[in-house]
């Protein structure tokens, strides 16, 4: 009999720093054996996940919905997006878990427990929209390095904590605070513990207002994992990076922060208009503030086939960052028209809106559905494609679904 081909050392060497830990009798591995640690898992289990969510990157994990999943006006934990920037924490003791408030602007340093937030300081909760800054980057042409998100990395999740204002206001901040950056437990997709993932932040006027969370609960039950368990960052209308996940210290700023994905183009788009394909310089981009007016048609799904004499009913959500969406239109004629939907006011600053129509259609054949939302600044969406940037960014068009009638 041929002897059996144990694993090598330098092999087992290189399991063992992927896995983080030594393997305990590796020595013992044949050759070509997968570790169950290291066997690709299944997202639809692991995050007890709708099925027909889409999976994107499993190195990180980054995970989207369908426009037809979002029909819910407060986004389940089943339908919410997933994305993240390293290795999801293991072994999460809540009851231990600190949160360090440091920085140079702040008068003294802190420590918190979760029970001393929610002990110290009056609860809140606020419905709030968080959207990836790539969201709809698919589009782009050429096409931009990252996720290739579609219509799906966007939520409206409930969310309850404590205000970071006043913990701040607790701890006592220097007034040359200018920035908050997050820092936090996820780990380096290297392995590298000196490596954040990523360590974003926000301007103090966002920090400071009051829907800005530190979150223990979403959707009034503990944070899933992938959503920050057990503590994170919610800052509703800026792009979801800024909602920092799993954090574990926030740095008071006397400078703009400057974590892991805060440069560059990270998170940033062209100061001015740019051709397609054009190399941009870090000092011709600024960081991404308050996300651009948006809409989403959930209801039908696209490809809907109805009969002639059947009502037909659309429905979705709007959103426009730090602004409210004031009017809402639909189109079956490629934009050559608008008709007003129903808008619903937002449960609270920062929410998503909900919006209806009823269409006639004036004969058989193919339609397209397009929807158009304007913000309170007189801002709608483009119909196209907007301005072109190197990381895909901010694509706000009209989102349309098609439509066959019988």
């Amino acid at each position: 009999m041929k002897r059996r081909n144990f694993i090598k050392k330098a092999t087992l060497s290189s399991l063992a720093t992927i896995i983080g830990v030594d393997i305990v009798f590796g020595a013992n591995l044949t050759e070509g054996y997968q570790p169950l640690a290291l066997q690709k898992p299944d997202p639809f289990k692991l995050f007890m996940l709708d099925d027909e969510m889409v999976v994107l990157n499993d190195k990180p994990w980054n995970i989207e919905a369908k426009a037809h999943l979002l029909d819910d006006k407060i986004t389940p934990n089943s339908k919410m997006f997933i994305r993240n920037n390293g290795k999801i924490p293991v072994d999460i003791d809540a009851k231990n878990w600190t949160l360090t408030i440091d920085g140079e602007s702040v008068k003294e340093k802190r420590t918190f427990t979760i029970n001393d937030l929610k002990t110290r300081f009056k609860q809140h909760t606020y419905q709030l929209t968080l959207e990836c800054g790539g969201n709809g980057r698919s589009e782009f042409n050429p096409p931009a390095k990252g996720n290739q998100w579609t219509i799906g990395a966007v939520s409206c999740a409930t969310w309850t904590g404590v205000r970071l204002k006043d913990v701040l206001d607790f701890v006592g901040v220097k007034k040359d605070a200018v920035y908050i950056g997050y820092h936090a437990a996820d780990t380096h997709l290297s392995g590298d513990p000196s490596k954040e993932p990523i360590s974003r932040g926000a301007p103090m006027h966002k920090a400071i207002q009051e829907e800005t969370l530190i979150a223990y609960k979403m959707n009034g039950k503990k944070i899933p994992l992938a959503h920050g368990f057990p503590l994170r960052l919610v800052a509703g209308g800026w792009p979801a990076s800024v909602s920092g996940k799993w954090i574990n210290r926030i740095s008071v700023r006397n400078i703009e922060h400057d974590g892991t994905k805060m440069k560059g183009t990270a998170y940033r788009v062209p100061k001015n208009p740019v051709a397609p394909g054009d190399k941009v310089k870090d000092e011709d981009m600024k960081i991404i503030e308050s996300m651009p007016v948006k809409s989403l048609i959930t209801y039908p799904k696209s490809g809907a086939i109805v009969k002639k004499e059947q009502a037909f009913e659309i429905r979705g959500h709007a959103w426009a960052g730090e602004f409210e969406v004031a009017k809402m239109e639909y189109s079956i004629d490629f934009g050559a028209s608008w008709k007003a939907c129903n808008l619903e006011k937002p449960e609270n600053r920062l929410a998503w809106q909900h919006f209806s129509a009823e269409i006639q259609f004036p004969k058989s054949g193919y339609y397209e559905v397009w929807a158009r939302a304007t913000d309170s600044e007189g801002i709608s969406q483009p119909m196209l494609l907007p301005g072109w940037n190197p990381k895909g960014y901010l694509n706000n068009a009209c989102h349309r679904i098609a439509v066959k009638i019988k």
